[in-house]
């Protein structure tokens, strides 16, 4: 049996705008934080194809496009939804929490 779940709190739900994300570095983590129409979501912010920040990227429903290469991936599950990008990008389980958008950790 594993212990009880931990989370990480990464900034107050009011922080991100709708169809917005913004860039959180905490315990040693890059993350991006995506609030797309009043669900959050939260993945590593660089590209797994190159130095681009995703937070940073151009959100169009639930893909972001990276900045970089302009390479995209599905907000929701990470999976890659155009090349160059080949690398699923990493995906936290997230909760809201006092209005605190946290990650299981």
């Amino acid at each position: 049996m594993t212990g009880p779940c931990k989370y990480l709190s990464l900034c107050k739900s009011s922080e991100v705008a709708p169809g917005k994300a913004i860039k959180i570095e905490k315990d040693g983590l890059t993350l991006a934080v995506f609030n797309i129409e009043g669900e959050f979501f939260v993945t590593d912010d660089v590209c797994t194809h190159g130095p681009g920040s995703l937070s940073e990227g151009e959100i169009d429903g639930d893909v972001v496009e990276c900045d970089f290469h302009n390479g995209s991936f599905n907000i929701r599950t990470g999976e890659v939804v155009a090349p160059p990008c080949m690398i699923p990008l990493k995906t936290y389980k997230v909760r809201l929490h006092d209005g605190e958008v946290e990650i299981e950790n």
